[in-house]
């Protein structure tokens, strides 16, 4: 099984500003970076769909949080790991993710509005999301568990990035992440990783703390404690998660494998 956890809007600064307990002890476990790069521009859509496709927007075409069907389709990571025969399930509380995938990919996929809607800031936003994400890697049942934590956006847009409330939301994921990592079976491989950063109150620029984001590996076989040198992109993730399910990436993408993980 591989869990990917996405921490929407989560600088890397921040996660030792907020104190964040689970990060550190992911840090000791597994590989990790806190320079890995983002994607132009640096949106929830854009970024995620380069993410799944292993391509950059301007091949999937993705320039705002607003679908339009690719003019030249590709397969993405759901894609393959469906031909691949194996299980994928994604838990989210923003629904427009629905789209990462073709119809017919996904085994399970659950969403559910955040607390007092879905562009309204609460600071329980992640609480249920994370509980779900955990029920279904305790059981097991699927090669593929996508955990989607949008808390840290929704307070950098409602505070601004670097506040004293992202800095509280940010301590709040790191409880949430924890949730799931306490579910996670032994022989389990877990990617977290965030989608982009921000500034102000806002991100999409290429401005560094944009575009800057965390990218941790932890699991069997995989290093410990190990800070990457290599530079990674979000177009390294499914061809990654992918090399750890035993699936062969899908020709079209342009992401890399991060070897340097491996022990």
């Amino acid at each position: 099984m591989v869990v990917l956890v996405m921490t929407d809007g989560l600088r890397p600064d921040a996660i030792d500003a907020a104190r964040c307990p689970v990060h550190a002890a992911l840090r000791g476990r597994g590989a990790w970076t806190e320079t890995a790069s983002s994607v132009m521009p640096s949106i929830t859509l854009p970024c995620h769909m380069s993410i799944f496709h292993s391509v950059p927007p301007a091949r999937h075409g993705i320039t705002s949080n607003l679908y339009t069907p690719m003019a030249r389709p590709l397969p993405g990571l759901g894609e393959a790991l469906r031909m691949a025969r194996k299980k994928s399930a994604f838990v989210v509380n923003w629904e427009s993710l629905r789209d990462l995938c073709r119809p017919e990919m996904l085994s399970f996929s659950y969403y559910r509005e955040p607390p007092a809607g879905a562009d309204v800031y609460h600071p329980a936003y992640d609480e249920d999301v994370a509980e779900q994400g955990a029920r279904l890697v305790a059981g097991g049942a699927f090669d593929f568990v996508f955990v989607y934590l949008c808390g840290v956006d929704a307070a950098g847009h409602h505070f601004g990035w670097m506040s004293e409330g992202y800095l509280e939301q940010v301590a709040r994921l790191d409880a949430a992440l924890g949730v799931v990592v306490e579910a996670l079976p032994a022989d389990a491989h877990l990617v977290v990783q965030s989608d982009h950063g921000g500034h102000d109150r806002g991100h999409g620029t290429e401005m560094p703390e944009d575009m800057t984001i965390p990218w941790l590996a932890a699991g069997p076989g995989i290093r410990a404690e190990y800070r990457i040198a290599a530079p990674v992109s979000l177009l390294d993730t499914a061809p990654t998660i992918a090399r750890l399910l035993g699936v062969p990436p899908a020709r079209e993408w342009e992401g890399r494998v991060v070897e340097e993980i491996f022990a």
